[in-house]
């Protein structure tokens, strides 16, 4: 605590006691471990697989203290409890890292596939904040899995997007097109960089 007052100042201390409750929540919990409509290949399908059993946990906790309660102020006119909040700012800084995306890309592409709605449910049938389509579950043989299961849903998600920002050769804009069933189209990849420009930009 005295590290963050140094580093923070006074105003900053003030803040950390009142969410030291969730950062109590964040700490004491252990890490459990798109919108396409694309079917996988046995590349995507491998990836998966491997990504559904690891687990691991944030490698500097203080950063990710930081952060997270950075983006829990953020984040708060869209998702009122808490608890809720930090569980999800938790797995999305965890799983982004883990795929190796930029977790503020994530934030922001949750909040044009589903405003942070974990239980929401598209026309076409997509689940969950990352708007994941059910086949992708017997596809990787877990049909038991629940999309709506928030650390569920972001592995499935950052696996996906992932693997289709490597198949874009490292093009963002067209893995997000892909990744919505977009592909050759510029509106999603706007919609996506327009909110990280003005909610999820990095600190």
């Amino acid at each position: 605590m005295s590290m963050l007052i140094h580093f923070f100042g006074n105003k900053a201390s003030r803040f950390l006691i009142t969410f030291l409750p969730v950062l109590a929540f964040l700490f004491t919990t252990s890490i459990a471990c798109g919108a396409t409509q694309e079917r996988p290949d046995q590349e995507l399908r491998d990836v998966l697989i491997t990504a559904i059993y690891t687990t691991d946990s944030f490698e500097d906790r203080f950063d990710a203290e930081v952060w997270l309660m950075d983006m829990s102020n953020r984040l708060e006119s869209r998702v009122k409890d808490p608890q809720e909040r930090m569980e999800i700012l938790k797995y999305v800084h965890y799983e982004a890292n883990r795929a190796g995306l930029q977790p503020e890309l994530v934030l922001a592409l949750i909040e044009v596939e589903s405003n942070y709605d974990r239980f929401a449910v598209s026309v076409a049938g997509a689940r969950g904040l990352m708007q994941i389509m059910p086949f992708w579950l017997d596809e990787i043989g877990k049909p038991e899995d629940d999309l709506f299961d928030v650390n569920t849903n972001l592995r499935f998600g950052c696996t996906i997007l992932k693997h289709y920002l490597i198949r874009e050769k490292g093009n963002m804009h067209k893995a997000l097109a892909r990744y919505n069933g977009s592909i050759g189209k510029s509106w999603y990849p706007r919609r996506v960089y327009k909110a990280l420009n003005n909610r999820w930009y990095p600190q």
